[in-house]
């Protein structure tokens, strides 16, 4: 290498300096070899060094997006299952409010019952005393009737005919004609 160097540098000092040294036609054959010499330390920079970097960077990448994917997808079976889970317990809370609504509902309808019914007694009771009463007045106020009715009778008949009339008649006149 450092004789194709020296070689070129001799060849530079015998030209004329003037115009373009890579259009002269006597430059031809080093700028090839410089070149061959660049493009093959270029090739083995890029494919020893450089691409290698590149392509371990790639496959980190494409290991890394995987590796994410791969957790979300994790993480979205996890949030299907707990959304499951959640659903599940809904429901079965849903179906326990409604089975202690029911039950309260008979319990109330059961004490609303039993309230009705002892307050039905209570009337009837009432009732009961109340007609008891009143069939005992009624009673009371037959009887006074035959007794006001027979007094009654006696001084109508005292007025009318001016003459007294016994209370054992008068009595027995008016039973006479109540019992009809």
């Amino acid at each position: 290498m450092l004789a194709s160097f020296a070689s070129f540098a001799v060849a530079l000092a015998g030209q004329p300096k003037g115009g373009l040294p890579q259009l002269n036609p006597h430059d031809f054959a080093p700028q090839l070899i410089w070149l061959g010499i660049t493009f093959g330390l270029l090739w083995w920079l890029m494919a020893k060094v450089a691409l290698p970097k590149v392509g371990s960077v790639i496959e980190e990448r494409a290991q890394r997006i995987q590796s994410d994917l791969d957790e979300a997808g994790r993480l979205k079976g996890e949030t299907d299952k707990a959304l499951a889970d959640y659903e599940s317990s809904l429901a079965s809370a849903r179906g326990r409010a409604s089975g202690m609504a029911k039950d309260i509902r008979d319990e109330l309808a059961a004490e609303v019952d039993a309230e009705r019914g002892k307050v039905d007694r209570q009337v009837a009771s009432k009732v009961t005393d109340a007609e008891r009463r009143i069939a005992d007045m009624k009673a009371r106020a037959l009887s006074e009737v035959g007794q006001i009715a027979t007094e009654t009778t006696q001084a109508i008949v005292a007025e009318l005919t001016a003459k007294p009339v016994g209370r054992d008649e008068v009595e027995g006149a008016v039973k006479a004609v109540m019992r009809k």
